[in-house]
């Protein structure tokens, strides 16, 4: 980094990013897209006061690069010197033979082929023919330099003001982005019949660009985890956000790893997973859909833009293409042992259930702090024996525990579930439970559920996030996830019913599809076969490529959602929905 980009105060570091930004999009419509040329390169560095040359450009643009980003952008800047007038000045001096603040013709075209990156004779013409204004033969190369100079700098003041008047345009520079659905065709077959088909490129054809995190002012993160229940759905815990000030928001989600390989990553890092933004609204029936996340950088699935002050429940789903109920008789294995004994009968805790018990500190250490407090203890409480630990009761295990703080410690929860074991005399019956309503298989495999992080980027304020359990949290999710469907989706009717109608939304990852019954009369239920046969290396929610749906009258229902089985190739889903007759 030059000395002019080592920043002493955080405002300079600000002032910079705004610089660059300005300067990326004084070329490009976002900040999301890439360079894609030295070409444009140049251009870009052009408006940010540079004046690269050759040796400059070739630097950064090997012949193996075939796209930088606006943070590769943003760290070139800080190599790169903006050019000053002194500079320029003293460049034309040392071709300047007479002295006499003039160039000719003559010693331009000496310098330019003879020094540095020598230029040919018609390159130098065309130079002097723009440059000699007054077309003398002479170029007054002070007023050249003066000039340039103060081109350069209310190019970048124009950009900056373009950048402050346009709030679409700021928000494009956070990295927002519209909604644009890959294409698809849609056909009708036969009476009462709809076929939709669409053939999608892998993720690493299609996927988003690299996002980066502009510096922000305050960032939060949770953990929590989706969870199988036994009838095969889905359960998380829900979160309220607070933003105290309306600014730009960067919102992610992500599987969380366990693992403690680097180079073996846990099982779950394929599960799918999205965040659904309401509002808060005084009755939860208040609560509208603001926003979800739709694009994708590797792992992590990404909202970006602007939120008002205010407070929203923050809704993670999973589509359950890759998270499903698992038949334990498919496992295969002995059971792990959960206890050993001493010689002297003494009762201990076993390494793989130990190793068991920290991967569940971590995933209900919610705050990501390394304690456990009496709400985030409750949460595994309930999970696993439906009641809650009171604080008489917490109280109690500060006298027995590890606490920090009046917070459950690692060592402390170790101790909490060593004591439980001691007191059944060995018995692991109520530990197996436990473990089996924290998602684990007796090989003591976390096979039936997924936790994850969810991080909260903000450009102008300090986001805090509260974990909470509505029982209204799943009603809350399948409304937002209904309405971003029919939102992103235009309805079809199918023929011989024209009051039912199927929506389908089509991501990039992802594709979710929606049956409306409009039907008037409360006793006209509408019974819809759903066919994925024709699909091609895709996966169904449902887990079934032929199924059924009923949906009441006057009622919505998610049909399925439908995921690539190999991401790394082409998928496509061709699904044929009939109108059953009633019965």
């Amino acid at each position: 980094m030059s000395l002019q980009e080592s920043f002493r105060t955080p405002d300079e570091e600000e002032t910079f990013y705004l610089h660059c930004r300005a300067a990326y999009l004084s070329v490009f419509k976002s900040s999301l897209m890439n360079i894609s040329s030295k070409q444009q390169l140049c251009r870009a560095l052009q408006q940010a006061g540079r004046n690269p040359s050759y040796a400059t450009l070739n630097k950064y643009w090997t012949p193996k690069t075939s796209k930088l980003n606006f943070d590769d952008f943003c760290e070139i800047l800080k190599c790169e010197r903006k050019i000053e007038e002194t500079d320029l000045l003293r460049a034309f001096k040392r071709m300047d033979v007479n002295g006499d603040g003039y160039i000719s013709h003559t010693e331009l075209e000496k310098a330019l082929t003879t020094r540095g990156e020598k230029m040919t004779t018609e390159e130098i013409n065309a130079i002097f023919s723009l440059l000699d204004i007054n077309k003398d033969g002479k170029l007054n190369y002070p007023e050249f330099c003066r000039l340039f100079v103060s081109t350069v700098e209310r190019c970048e003041t124009a950009a900056l003001e373009r950048l402050e008047a346009n709030a679409k345009l700021k928000r494009q520079n956070f990295g927002s982005q519209s909604y644009s659905p890959p294409k698809g065709s849609v056909s009708s077959s036969a009476a009462g019949t709809s076929q939709t088909a669409a053939t999608l490129l892998p993720s690493s054809e299609t996927a988003q660009e690299e996002s980066h995190i502009t510096p922000t002012k305050g960032t939060q993160s949770t953990t929590g985890c989706f969870f199988v229940e036994t009838d095969g759905s889905i359960g998380s815990l829900q979160y309220q956000l607070h933003i105290p000030q309306t600014t730009n928001v960067y919102l992610t989600i992500q599987p969380l790893s366990l693992s403690r390989r680097p180079d073996i990553p846990s099982s779950w890092m394929a599960v799918d997973t999205a965040l659904f933004v309401t509002s808060a609204g005084e009755a939860k029936e208040d609560s509208t859909l603001v926003c979800f996340t739709e694009a994708r950088d590797r792992e992590k699935y990404v909202w970006k833009g602007e939120l008002n002050a205010g407070s929203y429940y923050l809704l993670p789903f999973t589509s359950g293409c890759k998270l499903k109920r698992r038949n334990k008789k498919t496992t295969s294995g002995k059971a792990v042992e959960l206890i050993n004994r001493s010689d002297t009968e003494e009762i201990d805790l076993s390494r793989e259930l130990r190793e068991a018990l920290s991967d569940i500190f971590d995933i209900i250490d919610i705050d990501g702090n390394g304690l456990l407090s009496l709400e985030e203890y409750n949460f595994f409480e309930l999970r696993t024996s439906g009641e809650k630990c009171d604080k008489d009761a917490w109280l109690v295990c500060k006298e027995n525990f590890d606490m920090r703080k009046n917070q459950l410690t690692r060592q402390g929860f170790m101790e909490l579930n060593l004591l439980e074991a001691t007191e059944k005399e060995g018995d692991p019956a109520d530990l197996w439970l436990s473990l089996e309503a924290m998602g684990y298989n007796r090989m003591l495999e976390l096979a039936d559920a997924c936790p994850f992080q969810i991080d909260v980027h903000c450009e102008a304020a300090q986001p805090s996030i509260q974990p909470v359990s509505m029982a209204s949290g799943p009603r809350l999710l399948n409304q937002a996830l209904q309405k971003s469907i029919t939102a992103r989706a235009g309805a079809r009717a199918l023929r011989g019913q024209e009051s039912v109608f199927i929506y389908t939304y089509r991501g990039e990852h992802r594709i979710s599809t929606l049956i409306a019954n409009k039907v008037v009369s409360t006793n006209q239920k509408a019974t819809v076969h759903v066919n994925n046969e024709q699909s091609r290396n895709c996966c169904s929610s449902r887990g079934l490529n032929v199924f059924a749906v009923e949906v009441p009258a006057r009622t919505k229902m998610v049909c399925q959602h439908v995921l690539p089985v190999n991401e790394r190739q082409d998928w496509t889903y061709n699904c044929v929905e009939t109108l059953l007759p009633s019965t």
